[in-house]
């Protein structure tokens, strides 16, 4: 895959993550301020299916920014790959079991404490990501205004 290409996929791959990010986590908040219980379980099934995207937007963006960033990368590339690694480790042992976990509670019906504290966590843990992929978003932009332009 040509450079350009790889680079395209790279940008694509992140905003999409980070949109997802934010999409979920709007909705969580959204269950969190009192939504009706109807509401909460079907935003719960929502973001529950939603899931294997937001995985495949991650993955995408992770191996297309370790191929971008080569054998060596410097330091703005080793800054975004230590910031993914974090949003990498806090998806898979905070984020994805927690939406689990509420998506089969909320199909249960059961949206009792531990419903609204693992829903607490996971508003916590969402926000972190989103910081962090926001800033990975920004330092990609400005790593792109600094390269210098092919003909």
């Amino acid at each position: 895959m040509s450079r350009s290409r790889l680079v395209t996929l790279h940008g694509v791959s992140g905003a999409a993550a980070l949109g997802l990010v934010a999409c979920f986590w709007s909705l969580a908040l959204w269950c969190e301020l009192g939504a009706s219980a109807a509401t909460v379980v079907v935003l719960r099934q929502v973001i529950l299916y939603a899931l294997p995207l937001l995985m495949l937007a991650l993955a995408s963006a992770g191996a297309s920014g370790a191929r971008l960033a080569g054998r060596v990368p410097g330091p703005a590339a080793r800054a975004k790959l230590r910031r993914m690694r974090l949003a990498a480790v806090n998806g898979l042992l905070v984020l994805i079991p927690a939406a689990v976990f509420l998506g089969l509670r909320a199909r249960a019906g059961d949206l009792s404490g531990p419903f609204a504290t693992v829903q607490a966590v996971e508003l916590c843990a969402g926000a972190v990501n989103m910081v962090l992929l926001a800033r990975n978003l920004a330092a990609g932009l400005a790593m792109r205004a600094r390269a210098p332009r092919r003909a």
